[in-house]
Order: C-alpha cells, then sequence, then structure tokens
C-alpha cells in the first residue's frame, strides 16, 4: 500500500492478492532500491535547486551591500550559524525519528499508530518552537559574543522557530511514508519565498531609502520567517487534502499492536536524541570555529576587525554555502535511506539491509566524488561569479570541496546507523572525530590560518567515519570488496575529469582572465559543461552508470552513440 502518486493523492493498492513467498525477498530489494534512486532523485533536485537559489541571490545582494559587503556577509553568516544550531534544537531530531518510526510501523499494516505519531510529533514540536524561540530572542545579547551589530540579527532569526518545526515534522510524516516530492517542493517553495523578500527587502533598505547595512542584513536573516510560512502553508494543505483517503487506509489496518501514548511519545524522544547530535554534527563543528577562529586569529596574528570579518566569512561563510550545495546531495539520500533500513530492519530481511547500505554508499560516491573534484576545478570562476575575484577565496573553496567528500559520507554513514538501530555506537563516534577537532583546533589555525578549522573538521569526520564502516562490516557483513572497486573505478573517472577541467580552466584563464563576472560566468559554464561530458562519458561507456542507476541507463547510452 502506497500513500501518495505523483501528483500528491492518495492512491490505495489491492492487497488481496499477495505474491509468492520465495520471490518477496527479491521484490522488496528491488523495491527499496528503486524508492532510494527515486527518493533520493527527489529531494536531491529539491535540495540543490534550494541552494542554487540560496547561493544565486548572493550577487546581487552583495552589489547592493557595496563597501559594507564583507562586513554584511560576516554577520549573515554568524547569524545563521546560531540559528542552524537553535533549529537543531528547536526540531530535537524529531521529524527523522517521526519519519523512522512511521515507516517501520506502516511496514507492519499499522497505519493508525502512524497517525498518532504524527499528532503527538506535531505538539512536541510547537512547544518547542516557542520555547526556543523565546531563548534565542532574549538570549541575543549574549549569543552576539560583544558585537551589538549581532542583537538584531539574531533576533529576528527568532521568528523562524516558531513555524520550522511544524514545518520539519510535516516533511518527516511524508518522508514516513517513503513520498519525498511534498518535501522537495516545499522545499523549493520555501527558498523562493525566503530569496524574494531578501532581495526586495535589501533593494529597498540600501538603494531606495539609503538605509544601514545591519537593518538590510536583519531583514534578510527574517526571510527565513516568510519561506517557513510559505513551505508550511503548502504542506498543510496537502495534508488536508489527503486526510479522508488516510482515514480509509487506517480501516484496513491490522490494529494488532496495542502503544500507549505515553510510548508512543517516549518511542519519539528515543529515537529522536540520536538524530538531533548527528544532524547537528556539521553546524556543531561550525559553531566551534566560530567562536574558535577569531580570538585564536588575534592571538597568532593581530588582526582588525575587519580582517577578522574578512577571513571568518571566507571560509565560514562563502566556500561554506558552495560546498554545502554538494555535501546536501548525501543529505537527501541519508533522509531517503533511513525509513528504507528501518523498514527493512522491521520485516528482519538483513538481506535487504546489506544491499541497502551497498547501495547507498556506491551511490554517493558516484555522485559526490565528481561533484566534490568539478568544484574545486571551477573553484576560481565559482568564487569569481558568486562573490568577486580573491585568490584566498578561491583556494578556500577548493580546499573545502576535498573537505566535502568526508563530510558528505559522514552525513551519509550516520543515517545508516541510524536507520539500522546502531544510534548509540554512531553518537559515540561522532564524540571520538569532536575529540581530535578540538584537540587540534589551536595548532591548526597557528600553522594554517583560514585553512586550519577546514583540515581540522575533515579530520574529525574521518575519524568518525572509519570508526562506523568498521561497524556496518562487523555487524552486516556487506559487500566490502565491490564497494572498494567501484569507488575505485568511480575515483579515476573523477580523476580523469579533475584533470582535463583544471586544464581547460587554467587555458581559458590565458586567453581571457576571468576577472569580472561575465567571463567568469562564461568560463564556467564552459567548464561545468566539459567536465559534465568528460565524466558522463566515462560512466556510461564503462557501465558505471547501469550497475547503479538501472538498465534505463542503456537507452541514454544508445542516443548517444556510446558503445
Amino acid at each position: 500500500m502506497r500513500f501518495i502518486d505523483g501528483e500528491g493523492e492518495l492512491v490505495m493498492m489491492s492487497e488481496e492478492k499477495q505474491p509468492d513467498v520465495r520471490t518477496k525477498p527479491k521484490q522488496d530489494a528491488n523495491s527499496d532500491r528503486k524508492s532510494l534512486l527515486v527518493g533520493s532523485a527527489w529531494m536531491t533536485a529539491g535540495s540543490i535547486i534550494s541552494r542554487v537559489l540560496g547561493a544565486i541571490y548572493v550577487i546581487p545582494w552583495g552589489i547592493w551591500m557595496g563597501t559594507h559587503y564583507h562586513s554584511a556577509n560576516a554577520l549573515f553568516g554568524r547569524g545563521y550559524n546560531i540559528y542552524s544550531l537553535f533549529l537543531i534544537i528547536s526540531t530535537v531530531g524529531i521529524p527523522g525519528a517521526i519519519s523512522k518510526q512511521i515507516s517501520h510501523y506502516n511496514s507492519l499494516n499499522e497505519y493508525g499508530i502512524s497517525r498518532r505519531l504524527f499528532y503527538q510529533g506535531l505538539m512536541l514540536m510547537g512547544g518547542m518552537g516557542v520555547v526556543t524561540a523565546g531563548v534565542m530572542y532574549l538570549g541575543a545579547p549574549v549569543l552576539a559574543a560583544g558585537d551589538p551589530r549581532m542583537i538584531p540579527i539574531i533576533r529576528s532569526l527568532s521568528w523562524p522557530l516558531l513555524l520550522i518545526p511544524p514545518l520539519s515534522i510535516l516533511r518527516g510524516y511524508f518522508q514516513g511514508f517513503a513520498e519525498m516530492a511534498p518535501s522537495a517542493i516545499s522545499q523549493l517553495l520555501e527558498q523562493v519565498a525566503r530569496l524574494v523578500y531578501i532581495l526586495g527587502a535589501t533593494f529597498a533598505i540600501m538603494k531606495v531609502m539609503g538605509g544601514n547595512y545591519i537593518d538590510a542584513v536583519s531583514q534578510s536573516t527574517f526571510a527565513a520567517f516568510i519561506g517557513a510560512a510559505a513551505g508550511l502553508v503548502y504542506l498543510v494543505y496537502l495534508y488536508m487534502r489527503q486526510i479522508p483517503r488516510m482515514n480509509a487506509a487506517i480501516a484496513q489496518s491490522d490494529q494488532s499492536l496495542t502503544v500507549s501514548t505515553r510510548q508512543i511519545i517516549t518511542d519519539i524522544i528515543r529515537q529522536a536524541a540520536p538524530f538531533i547530535i548527528l544532524d547537528a554534527s556539521i553546524t556543531l563543528y561550525q559553531f566551534f570555529d566560530q567562536y574558535t577562529f577569531n580570538p585564536f586569529m588575534d592571538m597568532f596574528y593581530k588582526l582588525t576587525r575587519d580582517q577578522n570579518d574578512y577571513f571568518f566569512q571566507l571560509f565560514g561563510f562563502n566556500s561554506n554555502k558552495l560546498v554545502m550545495i554538494i555535501v546536501s546531495l548525501a543529505a537527501s539520500m541519508a533522509l531517503t535511506v533511513v525509513p528504507l533500513l528501518s523498514a527493512a530492519q522491521a520485516r528482519n530481511d538483513m538481506k535487504s539491509v546489506r544491499e541497502q547500505i551497498n547501495n547507498t554508499l556506491e551511490l554517493f560516491f558516484f555522485v559526490m566524488l565528481p561533484s566534490s573534484l568539478g568544484m574545486a576545478a571551477v573553484a576560481q570562476p565559482l568564487n569569481t561569479v558568486f562573490y568577486r575575484y580573491d585568490p584566498w577565496g578561491t583556494m578556500v573553496l577548493q580546499f573545502n570541496s576535498y573537505i566535502a567528500i568526508i563530510m558528505g559520507l559522514f552525513t551519509v554513514l550516520a543515517a545508516i546507523l541510524q536507520g539500522v538501530y546502531l544510534n548509540k555506537q554512531a553518537i559515540r563516534y561522532l564524540l571520538y572525530g569532536a575529540i581530535f577537532k578540538i584537540t587540534l583546533q589551536y595548532s591548526f589555525v597557528y600553522y594554517f590560518g583560514v585553512f586550519g578549522p577546514l583540515a581540522t573538521t575533515g579530520i574529525g569526520f574521518l575519524v568518525s567515519c572509519g570508526f562506523m564502516i568498521a561497524l556496518l562490516y562487523r555487524d552486516f557483513r556487506f559487500r566490502m570488496g565491490d564497494l572498494i572497486r567501484g569507488t575505485t573505478e568511480i575515483l579515476v573517472y573523477a580523476t580523469i575529469m579533475f584533470a582535463v577541467v583544471t586544464l581547460a580552466v587554467f587555458l581559458m584563464n590565458i586567453v581571457f582572465p576571468a576577472r569580472d563576472r561575465m567571463l567568469a560566468m562564461v568560463e564556467l559554464l564552459l567548464a561545468a559543461g566539459l567536465g559534465a561530458a568528460v565524466y558522463g562519458y566515462l560512466v556510461l561507456r564503462f557501465r558505471v552508470a547501469d550497475r547503479l542507476l538501472g538498465a534505463r541507463v542503456a537507452g541514454i547510452r544508445r542516443r548517444l552513440h556510446i558503445k
């Protein structure tokens, strides 16, 4: 039984005719693989488009800020780092837990319990949103850490916390039914509404009224509230349309399990705790960087406030904003794989679990390696298009692109461990990595300056990933040999693409040095197109895409006349 079709309608599938049990495991594995691909495609599309839009707005926004650009950018980045942490606290991992538990009970044909889970989670989310918004608003002077410019910005970011928790719980509800389209579409609507408000408010304040750049940044951050309202309205509308059909699904449920309200709340909280800690991992690392980087740089290099703002925004905001576009690929896969693994666990289908682990990791490397290496190869024109020509910015973006592979791998591995109920181990391994980062931060900032925090982030997550992979192999014996061979092949093709694009960018810079946005845009489009063509040809020519994406890829190869 499936809940939502491509048009947002609930669909009932007859369960009277059952398949032969001998074919069930294979069908489950194939269905899970298809769900992983379709779900990842929806979440990836929504996330990528949203993040690209979220990066593009910087171009006109930066122009309108004028000479205040670096300071405004740094304030925006610091405010969002604080907001991101409060956002994770406000949702306390409950949307991910709801998705996982709904998938679990749906696989047992207990749709009534799934609905009760959703309602209880919604009430918890509403309360948490009010509490965290109040704490953030009242605590703004403390969170500003002595910078009065930050107080109005932090307070403007407290308002979205009232709406994001219920918005997140609705997304978790739909994801629990392995339906990712509503989440992806709501994410896109949220971003579009947010960006329209950011650009409109900034233009009005800076160009029409000749106002203060701090006011413009405050309104730009308040735009998160406008975006959340748009996404929430869409999901509430979709949910209300489907209530009658969901009632029919509940009527067909087995209703053989008795679960009390207290047990439901306990299960939500128990499952949510690992989600909040693991979902917050990248944010916590960035939060630590924000409150240690400037003091360490002051201690070692005696910089002015403007110089500190410049270096912080290079790694803490500019490069992170672009790098998180490709890290969101991993996050999209993570959102998809948790309910699938949870359902396989509920069926006690260990073969399907092993297949999901292999499929997810191979698909991750198939997408992430070329994305990260490609971003590193086009770092100069990319940084120039979105910000401005800056050799320091180019180098930081290149380095951060490599670190993105490790961050993405951690995101996917943490999701896999949560999906197979290895929550405590996932948290323990996160802490192991965090200890390395905290221990190395002081010396790495001293020796490597702006690259230091990025390097310690990579080392910390790499340590965590090592422990996680070892645990998964020990407990599930997934096909490590196949994974290594497949990943090595992907790495070879991605490296060839990286070399070709790097050479192309170098040669284009000789012919027309891309120091302004228009030339950089031309260079970026040509280089990115070349990279996509090279990598696409290699994975089609040597059948890597067939193995990971299915038989339909053969049709693409025929149309492109690739043998």
